[in-house]
């Protein structure tokens, strides 16, 4: 683009924008160590999403859990995480985005510290949903703050990209971390990493962010405890559906339906009161852009794939390949290599150079194209070549979509809307792997069930075959149950179909985006005859003929 962008929170269509964006002199001078400060604080709390998955049998062990009782170490963060979510970014909006930052960082650091020192079940799952709170106060105001902190353009775009690699490359890291944490220290020591962490962000943050002043806005209670509600009883519902090993789901149970209708109920009590009140917590109006809101969904749709396909590969490398839990770890190493260079690529230079749409349409085609390969698993294959070029191809096709997705969803946004706009961007994520693990998980375990009652059918006794199926089933493991060769064709199975539906998940984004940011009658800005002055996006990168 031969001009400079105007920043995206000024647009010419809304003059109640044009006055809300910060003096220059606000602007801080140390931009390098606030992206720093904001991008540790980022990958801290994404990380933890994987870091403790793999210590969950270490857990077990050493606090004495019950087989129920060790799901609520996950259901717990993922909670206050997702019900909260809303919250955090409005907190940020009203009381200062720094304060707030600070705040969700604190809590979530000494949470950790506590959570390392557990010894018994109610200790850790207490300190798992402290834990969840601060990071919903963190996460959406980390957002917020580049999009209020850094000059629109080349400046934000880069700093976009580094939050991107972060947040996409949490979940590989976490893998990693956590096997090498658990494998050499202790189970303890995931939680422990926090803390430092947390130190130097704290003390940094003072330093590299600005404070932003209050905002005159009043908290909407009625608003908060509605979206919080409504979050947690969707983010409950869906993880209580999802299907365990056994292939049996819960997706009819009382609990799950009540928590689902709950939910529906509680979103729409919450959309009426937001329509009526004066001081919304989600002003309905940021939903009215479309390309926003279609920017949610595809974040919704993209972890949705995304969260299943690390939990499902996981297992399948450690159970299929008997990759240790460190060599697992390395395995994803690639993937998080990939989603920074893509992000950093696209936040330098093809954004400026294509605009965002063209890189929305392309990351789902070259994610979902990267499923399909992974879906074709064997189980007497290899690294290289069944699940590498996939997962590059996975996380290329995310890096594609990180950077412009944001950008998409602070464009034209106020500045006291800043955190409120990016929490959705949050929520798709936890709302998405939510369902992922509940939906795909459904269909996976459900393919690993029936593929272990055909094999034994199929074989000589399938009577007796039957009884061990069922009994190996119930008994919550399939390594220490069946034959490996019956458990490594069922999860090869199972978690094939699974990877296909995936597949599709993600191609849908690709629709969505096609839609969400269809232009009309408008044209490529730098088709735009020179001279003449229409009204242009500087994101979508069109302008009106």
């Amino acid at each position: 683009m031969a001009s400079e962008p105007l920043p995206v929170t000024q647009d010419p269509t809304r003059p109640e924008l044009m006055q809300a964006a910060p003096p220059a002199s606000s602007a801080p001078r140390r931009l390098g160590l606030a992206l720093v400060v904001i991008a540790a604080a980022q990958l801290m709390i994404v990380l933890d999403a994987t870091i403790v998955n793999v210590a969950l049998p270490h857990i077990q062990r050493a606090l004495h859990f019950s087989g129920s009782g060790l799901e609520w170490v996950v259901t717990a963060y993922s909670l206050a995480f997702g019900s909260l979510l809303l919250l955090g970014g409005r907190l940020g909006d009203i009381y200062g985005r720094r304060r707030v930052f600070m705040a969700g960082i604190a809590i979530f650091s000494v949470a950790s510290l506590l959570g390392g020192f557990a010894t018994s079940e109610a200790w850790i799952i207490t300190t798992r949903a402290i834990q969840g709170a601060g990071g919903a106060l963190a996460a959406p105001t980390a957002l917020a703050l580049i999009a209020t902190t850094f000059p629109a353009g080349p400046p934000r775009n880069r700093a976009f990209g580094v939050y991107a690699g972060m947040s996409g490359a949490g979940g590989a890291v976490g893998l990693l971390l956590g096997g090498v944490l658990t494998t050499y220290a202790s189970w303890r020591w995931i939680f422990f990493v926090n803390v430092p962490i947390g130190i130097v962000v704290l003390s940094l943050a003072p330093i590299a962010l600005i404070a932003t002043p209050r905002s005159r806005s009043r908290l909407d209670i009625p608003g908060v405890v509605t979206s919080s509600a409504a979050l947690a009883f969707l983010v409950y519902g869906l993880t209580h559906a999802a299907a365990g090993i056994d292939g049996v789901s819960h997706w009819g149970s009382p609990v799950t339906v009540f928590s689902l209708v709950a939910a529906a109920v509680l979103f729409f009590t919450f959309v009426q009161i937001e329509r009526r009140t004066s001081h919304p917590e989600l002003p309905l109006r940021l939903l009215a852009n479309r390309a926003r809101t279609g920017s949610y969904i595809m974040m919704l749709l993209l972890f949705t794939g995304v969260f299943s396909a690390f939990f499902f590969l996981t297992i399948y490398i450690q159970t299929v390949y008997h990759y240790s839990a460190v060599l697992t770890g390395i395995a994803w190493v690639p993937f998080p290599i990939t989603i920074i260079i893509m992000s950093t690529l696209v936040a330098r230079v093809l954004v400026q150079r294509v605009g965002v749409r063209p890189l929305m349409m392309a990351g789902p085609l070259l994610a979902g194209l990267g499923f399909l390969l992974l879906s074709q698993l064997n189980a007497s294959g290899h690294y290289w070549p069944n699940l590498l070029p996939g997962m590059l191809l996975v996380s290329g096709g995310m890096g594609l979509m990180f950077v412009p997705i944001t950008l998409t969803v602070v464009s034209k946004v106020a500045p006291q809307e800043a955190g409120v706009a990016s929490s959705g961007i949050n929520i798709g994520q936890q709302v998405g792997g939510a369902i992922g693990l509940a939906a795909i998980g459904t269909i996976a375990w459900g393919g690993v069930a029936h593929s272990v009652t055909s094999q034994f059918a199929a074989a000589p006794g399938a009577a007796g075959g039957a009884s061990a199926a069922s009994a190996a089933a119930s008994g919550g493991g399939l390594t220490g149950h069946l034959p490996a060769t019956v458990a490594d064709t069922a999860l090869t199975s199972g978690f094939s179909t699974a990877l296909e539906v995936t597949a599709v998940v993600v191609f849908l984004a690709f629709f969505v985006a096609f839609f969400a940011t269809w232009t009309g009658r408008l044209r490529l800005r730098s088709a735009v005859t020179a001279g003449r002055e229409q009204p242009c996006d500087e994101v979508l990168g069109t302008c009106e003929m």
